[in-house]
C-alpha cells in the first residue's frame, strides 16, 4: 500500500527540517508510538494500535537511509513484528519540506507492507487513517514549534516592574510552554474505531455482529444444558 499526505507548518522551512529530524523531541507527538532508544540515524520503539477490544502492539527498528539537507528529503526505513502474534509491519517513509512564503509545506510518501490482523481492513481504511494521524502528528510539532517561539517574545518584554534580575518569574507558565509534549513515552494506544470511525466500523461491524451472535448462542445452548 502506498500513502501521501501533505501538511503545513507555520514556521521556516529551515527551521522546521531541523524539528522534524530531532526523532527523540518529537516521537511524544506520533499517536501511540512510545520511543524506547534512539543512536546516530537509528532509533528503536513500539507503535500500540486498538480496534475496539484487540490491541496489537509493534516491536521494531527504524533508520535512516537518507538524509539530504541541502534538498530537505529524509528517507526513513522501518520494519516491526507483532509481540503477541506473527503479523508483521514495513515501512518506506519519504519526507520534504518546501518553503511556501515563510511556511514550511510538508510531504509524506509512505509505502507500507503489513501482514496479521490489521491487514485485513485494506488500502481504504488504512489510508483515512493515516490521514488523520498526520493531522493530529502536525497539530502537535506546529504546538512543539509555538512554544519555542513564545518565550522569546516574553523575553523581549523585560522582567516585571519590581523583579529582582535573575530570578524566577511568578505565576503560572505560559500557556505555550504548557502545550510542549512531554519527554517520557506514552503507552496510550492508537483506537482505529476513534480515527476511522464509520468506514472501519462498516468492515468490522458484520464481523462483530456475527461474534455476538455466537456468543448468543453459545450462552442459550450452556444455559439448555444446565
Amino acid at each position: 500500500m502506498e500513502f501521501e499526505q501533505h501538511f503545513t507548518i507555520p514556521v521556516p522551512a529551515e527551521q522546521a527540517w531541523n524539528v522534524l529530524l530531532d526523532i527523540e523531541r518529537i516521537a511524544p507527538c506520533m499517536p501511540g508510538t512510545t520511543l524506547e532508544e534512539a543512536e546516530g540515524d537509528e532509533f528503536r520503539g513500539k507503535v500500540k494500535v486498538k480496534v475496539g477490544p484487540m490491541t496489537v502492539t509493534y516491536s521494531g527498528t527504524a533508520k535512516f537511509v537518507e538524509r539530504d539537507t541541502q534538498a530537505r528529503r529524509a528517507v526513513i526505513e522501518a520494519s516491526g513484528k507483532e509481540m503477541r502474534g506473527a503479523g508483521t509491519a514495513r515501512a518506506k517513509i519519504t519526507g520534504t519540506i518546501d518553503d511556501r512564503g515563510g511556511e514550511a509545506e510538508v510531504g509524506v510518501r509512505t509505502e507500507l507492507a503489513i501482514t496479521g490482523r490489521p491487514a485485513q481492513f485494506g488500502r481504504g481504511v488504512m489510508a483515512d487513517v493515516a490521514d488523520k494521524l498526520l493531522a493530529q502528528f502536525a497539530d502537535c510539532v506546529a504546538g512543539e514549534l509555538g512554544a519555542d517561539q513564545a518565550p522569546a517574545a516574553d523575553d523581549r518584554a523585560g522582567p516585571p516592574e519590581g523583579a529582582h534580575a535573575g530570578a524566577e518569574p511568578a505565576g503560572p507558565r505560559p500557556a505555550a510552554a504548557a502545550a510542549r509534549p512531554q519527554s517520557g513515552p506514552s503507552d496510550e494506544a492508537i483506537n482505529l474505531l476513534d480515527v476511522a470511525g464509520a468506514p472501519l466500523l462498516r468492515r468490522v461491524g458484520p464481523v462483530l455482529v456475527a461474534l455476538a451472535g455466537a456468543a448468543v448462542v453459545w450462552w442459550l445452548r450452556h444455559r439448555h444444558r444446565r
